[in-house]
């Protein structure tokens, strides 16, 4: 089997992973708040983060090496992450995906600013491209713009935040080390904002497999997505998460009875269309640049 084939084996693993998180976030959403959700999937996912560690021999990379760099990133994840799965609660799944598949459009806009990286022409046609799209799924002056999709346009920047201080610590940390401090950080901000008000929910025993769900899910997601780009080119890899788009929009067609929405399609075309145009000029540069070698 080719490294492409596995690629995108791979790929759709995380589609798959990603999707059934959203459907487990939001059967989750009527017994747990979001805080709640983020403090018991962490809790779960650093005995799975130490345990594969503990296994593979890699428990001596985790480090407090950028320990400032690791807080930035799992402050903006976790910020991301809670408006994401608060805006499941409250607006139809696929208009979710639509706002989340903007994150690169947001990290093109940022990257100068923290990674050394200029604005150029083909990234601020992408941006503006992006921005297009955006406005199109949010349909204002024909839907009312509430908390939901200002969360939903939101946490796109959270994680292009995350995007980008992973970028920066990928460059000396190791996988293992990034993801014990996404687990034990974000585990120390979910009990902290979920027992602020004293109010401190368990999970039922029907909540529970839901809770454990997320937790393996996002994990396996991750490893799906760092796999899959090890095994082929960012422009083979990123098309096949926009499958997540319908996949989406038909599960909640089918058991949350959540009209498809025709605006929500073609805005998230848009947007991955502008996103596929970038990745198509990267790589058209990149592959100028090596012949030129």
């Amino acid at each position: 089997m080719s490294n492409t084939i596995k690629a995108g084996l791979w790929m759709l693993g995380a589609v798959i992973s990603l999707t059934t998180m959203a459907v487990a976030g939001r059967e989750l959403s009527n017994e747990l708040d979001t805080f709640e959700i983020m403090m018991y999937r962490s809790m779960i996912g650093i005995f799975i983060v130490l345990g594969i560690s503990a296994f593979a021999g890699s428990l001596e990379s985790i480090s407090r090496q950028r320990f400032g760099l690791h807080f930035i990133r799992n402050a903006c994840h976790f910020f991301g992450q809670n408006l994401w799965f608060y805006a499941l609660a409250l607006i139809p799944l696929a208009q979710v995906f639509a706002f989340e598949f903007s994150t690169p459009i947001w990290v093109a806009l940022l990257a100068p600013f923290f990674l050394d990286e200029r604005l150029s022409k083909t990234r601020l046609i992408t941006v503006v491209l992006g921005f297009i799209g955006i406005i199109v799924v949010a349909q204002p002056g024909s839907i009312v713009i509430g908390p939901g999709i200002i969360a939903a346009a939101l946490c796109a920047v959270g994680f292009a935040g995350t995007f980008i201080a992973t970028k920066l610590l990928s460059r000396t940390e190791s996988t293992t080390c990034i993801l014990f401090w996404l687990t034990a950080m974000q585990l120390i901000f979910g009990i902290v904002f979920a027992a602020y008000d004293g109010d401190l929910a368990l999970p039922s025993l029907a909540a529970l497999p839901w809770v454990v769900l997320i937790a393996c899910t996002g994990l396996f997601a991750h490893f799906c997505i760092t796999t899959s780009l090890k095994l082929a080119p960012v422009m083979l890899v990123a098309p096949i998460d926009f499958l997540r788009l319908p996949l989406i929009a038909f599960i909640g067609a089918s058991f949350y009875n959540e009209a498809i929405n025709a605006w929500v399609i073609v805005g998230a075309m848009i947007v991955f269309a502008a996103n596929l145009f970038n990745l198509w000029s990267e790589n058209s540069s990149l592959d100028s640049k090596k012949s030129r070698v």
